[in-house]
């Protein structure tokens, strides 16, 4: 028996030795081992609410030396979920070359919890618009970055052009050799507002048109931020794409450490349909970045470990990642880039 396996029985005989300790008589029936997190399925009686079981997840945590678990359902299953301790970060080029090739205007997210890649179709009418929540140290930027150069490394920059949004300066700066921009990394609030203004009179000049090509993707990093400095003049705008911008081909994906009610109006959220939650401070904060309540979004471990939340379905995934090294050698392998004249004619 291996090392491993012999850990793993021990912990399931923890996890029942928990259980036993409060009275719940559910015993451990397998579970699934992933590039990065334990699952461990429970034989749990009808009879048992899953609420006394959420309600030891600290304990149940301590006594398997982790940071924290999660309780979910699986089908007629529930299982107990833990970090791995012993997880490697998902190089984004090395998953590029994996791949080969991806459908248009489609980011590459990272692993799920069985290893195989994650793909967010823009293009598709359920996801439309990502917002993406978490902590400091969550690894939201970290994925916005891996999610913007897996587009670019994918489509020529005849096809998809991209539009960079970053009030701190240090969320993109990586990102701003890439053939596929429209403007320079827009830094100071009142550019973003004259941008967003442009990108919505192209919008309705599309609709007039039934033109959606190229497509257009805006990142924002720190939308909160954004919408503090920017008010009205930055939330007018950014509603109006995020309300009618998927068919003239106008795609947002905007991350936020505050996704509250009191920092962005419920319009924005409730365009947003397709959510990336990393590690959040609180069940409170999960719900609201989530959409829904019950992911257990306050549980992750950040550091890439993100949650998908689309179509009422929750994956989770650990988020590929790009150093700053790695980006030139990504620019080297991206599609010959369309000509200039037709970017500055988008761009006027």
């Amino acid at each position: 028996m291996s090392n491993r396996t012999t850990r793993l029985n021990l912990q399931a005989d923890q996890i029942e030795m928990v259980l036993a300790q409060h009275k719940l008589p559910a015993q451990v029936a397998g579970g699934t081992v992933t590039p990065s997190v334990v699952r461990f399925n429970l034989n749990l009686p009808p009879s048992i609410k899953l609420t006394r079981l959420a309600a030891l997840t600290e304990e149940i945590a301590l006594a398997l030396g982790a940071s924290n678990v999660r309780i979910q359902r699986d089908g007629g299953m529930v299982q107990i979920e833990m970090p791995r301790d012993d997880r490697e970060p998902i190089a984004l080029a090395k998953l590029c070359q994996r791949l080969g090739s991806a459908p248009a205007a489609t980011a590459l997210l990272g692993l799920d919890v069985a290893g195989n890649p994650l793909l967010l179709r823009l293009s598709s009418p359920s996801i439309a618009h990502v917002l993406v929540a978490g902590t400091t140290g969550s690894g939201k930027t970290a994925l916005v970055r891996s999610m913007l150069l897996s587009l670019a490394r994918f489509n020529r920059s005849s096809e998809l052009r991209l539009v960079l949004i970053d009030p701190k300066g240090r969320g993109f700066e990586w990102l701003s050799e890439l053939p596929h921009l429209l403007y320079p990394v827009v830094r100071e609030t009142g550019d973003a507002i004259r941008v967003l203004n442009k990108l919505v009179a192209h919008m309705e000049r599309r609709d007039v048109e039934q033109n959606c090509r190229p497509r257009v993707v805006i990142a924002i990093d720190e939308l909160a931020d954004l919408l503090q400095n920017g008010g009205k003049q930055v939330e007018q705008p950014l509603m109006r794409l995020v309300q009618r911008g998927r068919e003239a081909g106008f795609h947002v994906i905007a991350a936020t450490q505050k996704p509250s009610s009191k920092v962005m109006s419920g319009i924005i959220k409730s365009n947003f349909p397709t959510r990336l939650v990393g590690k959040v401070a609180s069940t409170e904060d999960a719900r609201t970045a989530s959409g829904i309540g019950g992911t257990g979004a306050e549980k992750l471990s950040g550091h890439g470990d993100f949650l998908l939340v689309a179509e009422g379905q929750t994956i989770r995934f650990q988020s590929a990642f790009a150093a700053r090294a790695d980006t030139q050698d990504l620019l080297s392998e991206m599609p010959m880039p369309a000509n200039r004249q037709s970017l500055v004619a988008l761009a006027a």
